[in-house]
Formats: C-alpha cells, sequence, structure tokens
C-alpha cells in the first residue's frame, strides 16, 4: 500500500494517511507495460488528425460519458498517457492530444507561451464540438489547463494538476528544463534523449527502449528544433513573468481542482503544492508515493483512482 498524505484548503499542515508498509515496496516492474498500443490493443479508439485555426492536430479518442481532455508536458505527446485511456475510456469520453509545436502536430514558428496553447485547446474543443470538459494536465499540460479555467471558466468542469511543476518559478529549474530539453532535440542520439525521458521518472528502469525511440522520432522532425526553441521560451524570466503562476491569476479558477503529486517529482516540491493550496479556491492535494514528474505511467492504478474519485464521484481520493 502506498503510503499517502492529503490535504484541502483550511485543512491546516499535510497529514500523513495509512502507515508505511511491514516490507518493502516491490518497485513497479517495467514488466507490467508490454508496449504503448498493446495497452490500447482491446480499446475501440480513433487516431487522426484536426485542423484547428489551420493547426493540424493530432488527437486520440476512446470511451465515452463526461468528456475528459488530457495535456502532455513540455517537448512530451499524447503517448504519455498510454498507460491510462484504457482505464479511463470505461468513465469518460477521453481526449489525448500533441499540443501545437508538440509530437506530430504542426510546428509553425510562433513562441508557444502559455495564452497560444490555451486558446489552441479551446480551439480544438470547438472543432471536436465539445462544450465543457474536465481537464487534467501533466507538468507544461497543468499549466496550461489552469490558465484555461482561469481564463475560460464556462469551458471547465473539474481540473486535475498533475504534477504542474516550478509553481515558484525558480531559475535553476528553468534552466534544468531548457538544457536538458534542448540538448535531446540538437543531439536526438538515444544516450541523449534516453536522458530526458528518464529525467521524468522516478524508476529508471521503466523507461523503455519503445518510449526512448518514440520521442528520438519526434525530435528528429523537420523543424523540430526551431519548434522547441518556441516552446522554451517560457523558461526565459523576461518571456514567463507574463504567465508566471501568481495567485492575480490562479485565484480566478473557480473549478474545483485536484493538485496531483509525487514524493519524488524533479521539478517542485510539497511546498509549491501548499502554494497553489492558498492560491486555489477550492482545492485539495493527493500525494503519490514513489513516483517521479510522470506518475500516470509510473503509477496507472492510483492515477486512475484518483481520477475516478475526484470527477466522477466528486470525493477527494482515497
Amino acid at each position: 500500500m502506498n503510503a499517502i498524505r492529503s490535504s484541502s484548503m483550511g485543512d491546516g499542515p499535510l497529514a500523513s494517511g495509512a502507515p508505511a508498509p511491514d516490507h518493502p515496496r516491490r518497485p513497479p516492474s517495467p514488466l507490467d507495460h508490454v508496449s504503448i498500443w498493446g495497452e490500447l490493443g482491446d480499446v475501440d479508439h480513433s487516431l487522426r488528425h484536426v485542423d484547428v485555426g489551420g493547426v493540424r492536430t493530432r488527437v486520440l479518442q476512446a470511451g465515452s460519458g463526461p468528456d475528459l481532455i488530457l495535456l502532455h508536458g513540455t517537448g512530451g505527446h499524447l503517448e504519455a498517457y498510454a498507460r491510462d485511456i484504457a482505464g479511463l475510456a470505461d468513465s469518460f469520453r477521453v481526449t489525448a492530444y500533441d499540443m501545437v509545436g508538440h509530437g506530430w502536430s504542426d510546428l509553425p514558428d510562433t513562441p508557444y507561451t502559455i495564452d497560444v496553447l490555451s486558446d489552441h485547446l479551446i480551439g480544438l474543443m470547438d472543432a471536436l464540438g465539445i462544450s465543457r470538459a474536465h481537464l487534467s494536465g501533466e507538468s507544461l499540460g497543468g499549466w496550461v489547463t489552469a490558465w484555461t479555467a482561469a481564463y475560460h471558466p464556462d469551458r471547465v468542469d473539474r481540473l486535475v494538476l498533475n504534477t504542474p511543476g516550478n509553481i515558484a518559478n525558480k531559475p535553476e529549474v528553468m534552466a534544468r528544463m531548457r538544457d536538458s530539453t534542448l540538448a535531446a532535440v540538437q543531439d536526438p542520439s538515444d544516450p541523449t534523449v534516453r536522458r530526458r525521458v528518464e529525467f521524468l521518472f522516478h524508476h529508471k528502469e521503466m523507461v523503455t527502449d519503445e518510449l526512448v525511440n518514440l520521442r528520438r522520432s519526434v525530435y528528429s522532425r523537420d523543424g523540430f528544433l526551431r519548434a522547441i526553441n518556441n516552446t522554451l521560451v517560457l523558461q526565459d524570466p523576461v518571456v514567463r513573468k507574463d504567465f508566471a503562476w501568481d495567485p492575480a491569476w490562479v485565484g480566478k479558477v473557480t473549478a474545483p481542482t485536484l493538485l496531483l503529486w509525487t514524493e519524488h517529482d524533479p521539478t517542485g516540491g510539497l511546498d509549491e503544492a501548499a502554494m497553489l493550496l492558498d492560491w486555489l479556491p477550492d482545492a485539495r492535494l493527493h500525494v503519490i508515493a514513489d513516483a517521479g514528474h510522470w506518475p500516470q505511467w509510473e503509477k496507472p492504478d492510483e492515477f486512475l483512482g484518483a481520477h475516478h474519485d475526484f470527477l466522477i464521484l466528486g470525493q477527494d481520493p482515497s
């Protein structure tokens, strides 16, 4: 059993949940995962490109029910959720997509600031006929979903911010993200890209050759170096200041919000989660033990359970 901590507005200090097990936890095994598309082998789904204001946008949809849109992180792609889509499709109409300038979506030559990424999300919802949806975003995707909830509250039901990262806008975190990502795109060799992917994981042994090679294919696309520079403007403190996490705009998020944190997130600790708990009008925290920046991959069962409890039952994750 994982040790879980949770907190809600007004609950005071973060409290410990279940006691630690008497025996050491067995690390997750990469053998639990066969392949990215093997995860979807028995799930009816569609994978296509949709025109969003002239941007050819890669979209995967599966399941039926309330709409849930999943957003990946910096330099990522929809396969970041490969281990979750089947489980989520039991309860939701799931939409995962490659943000503009990412994955196999178009790479227009313009800075991909948070407002641009948010506008692309709203445009995608319009193109798909989705009037309102639950939003769940990881890392950069969490930043985009929070901004969208603040400035387009009529389009958002509930919100999950999954390891959104660097809420405190620390220059050293920005530099590490910029340098590691740029190095992998400039030299998309196996060792360089593998280091970038391993950054996302607490259990490095879960990084598969397939996942590395997929990221290498993305990073090797014509124009992707220009595109990643257009994304990494967000790691420039001068550009970032217009979009940085700040109570002035975060406080406008009226959607009930789940902060999904981990014990080993390399981009921000529980002190930063506490900042968001103070700023958000209606928020609670769930901490996943023994995971890094990608709990949706390292701990899919707990990730799915948290989404089901919060989005379907309207309860804090147990």
